[in-house]
């Protein structure tokens, strides 16, 4: 059983990436389960620190993309909005080049709140960093 209340395709998640944050770092949508959203981005010079490591930054705002994409797609955007409330992240491996996968899974999908587990792995599998983010789910206010 699937926890969107709509499933787009990878192209409309994708087109929805550019000329952002998102597409400054290549992120790139990859999969959509029944139960979680993934995407990869590259670690290059526009994802790593000076030491050539990928920045925990990046790895955040993978994250965060994950599952603010996630909870925008558990929602009927005509009636509501998810805005980010707290995310943190716990940095594991070092990452040098190639390419980083997450993983957004909820924890809870609230009336009032989500929390999804973004789970990021190098192209090894072996686990980079864990984050959690909690998104408040409001109201969608008319445009003046």
């Amino acid at each position: 059983m699937s926890i969107w209340f709509r499933t787009p395709t990878l192209d409309d998640l994708n087109r929805k990436t550019q000329d952002n944050m998102c597409g400054h770092l290549a992120m790139e949508f990859t999969e959509i389960g029944p139960d979680h959203l993934s995407a990869r981005m590259p670690v290059d010079t526009r994802t790593t620190q000076p030491a050539g490591l990928l920045h925990g930054g990046a790895s955040v705002a993978l994250a965060e993309t994950l599952g603010s994409f996630a909870a925008y797609l558990c929602v009927d955007s005509h009636k509501k909005a998810c805005v980010g409330q707290e995310i943190n992240a716990n940095h594991l491996r070092a990452v040098r080049g190639g390419w980083v996968i997450g993983t957004a899974r909820p924890l809870h999908l609230g009336k009032r709140s989500q929390v999804w587990d973004i789970r990021i792995r190098d192209e090894a599998g072996a686990l980079v960093c864990v984050s959690r983010l909690t998104v408040a789910v409001v109201e969608r206010q008319p445009r003046a």
